[in-house]
């Protein structure tokens, strides 16, 4: 089975719960789809993963605009990355808190443990 055909069944699975489609497939991860990367839906990754990706995106997406438009003026730049990086860090905490809880909670299993036409939610 090809990674879109899988991809294409978690989808589905992911389609008949109650998580919203905005939640397992945001618009970047669209967009990563559309560019060829092969990326799972959030909610069949693990936790440690959501945490790094979803923190590490927002503290360096958030610590950009801040600095843009707020703290260029700041005098230390061990500041503005220490706030970046906490603002990552609780971001990512929220959203893989967030991803397991769901998953749990739709019996949503591991990407490497998910077989298309044999899970039943």
């Amino acid at each position: 089975m090809t990674f879109e055909e899988k991809r294409e069944a978690a989808l589905r699975l992911l389609e008949s719960s109650d998580i919203w489609r905005s939640n397992y497939a945001p618009p970047l991860l669209r967009l990563l789809w559309k560019l060829g990367v092969k990326v799972p839906p959030p909610h069949f990754v693990g936790f440690a993963a959501n945490f790094v990706v979803t923190g590490l995106f927002f503290g360096v997406a958030w610590g950009l605009l801040m600095w843009a438009f707020l703290w260029s003026h700041q005098p230390t730049l061990r500041m503005v990355a220490g706030e970046a990086t906490l603002a990552g860090l609780l971001f990512g905490l929220c959203m893989a808190s967030y991803y397991r809880y769901a998953a749990r909670r739709n019996k949503i299993p591991l990407w490497k443990e998910f077989q298309p036409g044999s899970h039943v939610s």
